[in-house]
């Protein structure tokens, strides 16, 4: 009798664990949910504040991105340099994760502002590269966020003759543009 409910409680364990695991969501549904969740998170933060703004999610290269746009106070959510954006991301993929137990890559975007900073940086990782291979010599750029340097060096990776590094400590992080030719 007993070994015929162990072994039940067992089967219906099994049972729980399968359904657990087919209901799992996805990798692109976990990312429609982490959308959902920062979603949700975000128009509270902006009913709070009183602050207009329309959200937006999407699903690009294997990371959920979220844009608020539309309203009029919605620079101060930016901060001088992306500060206060910075900050507010983290905070979301803090929410996201306490919601779904699983760290999140989201990235947010207020009021067009990283789109337009893209631009600006891969222009700079674009003129750098070509004064780099122009005069040999290797640049040090300012320190950036982790989202920067990478615009940056994606840029650099783009111009045949130089490369770029990080070097420094958080948050004076920074790219470097070397050319090829030096051996340091």
């Amino acid at each position: 009798m007993m070994s015929e409910t162990v072994e039940a409680i067992d089967t219906e364990s099994e049972k729980t664990e399968n359904e657990n695991e087919e209901n799992a969501p996805t990798g692109a549904d976990l990312l429609v949910r982490e959308g959902d969740i920062a979603g949700d998170y975000l128009e509270r933060l902006l009913d709070l504040l009183d602050y207009d703004g329309d959200i937006d999610l999407d699903v690009e290269a294997g990371r959920a991105i979220v844009s608020i746009d539309g309203g009029d106070d919605l620079e101060k959510l930016v901060g001088g340099r992306g500060q206060v954006l910075e900050a507010l991301q983290e905070l979301t993929r803090l929410a996201v994760q306490q919601e779904t137990g699983t760290r999140s890559r989201l990235m947010l975007d207020i009021a067009g502002w990283r789109a337009g900073r893209r631009e600006e940086l891969r222009e700079l990782g674009r003129s750098t590269a070509e004064s780099v291979l122009a005069n040999g010599e290797k640049v040090r750029l300012q320190p950036m966020s982790p989202f920067e340097r990478k615009v940056v060096h994606d840029a650099v990776a783009a111009v045949d003759g130089v490369h770029s590094e990080s070097e420094g400590e958080e948050p004076k992080r920074r790219v470097v543009v070397i050319p090829d030719s030096d051996e340091d």
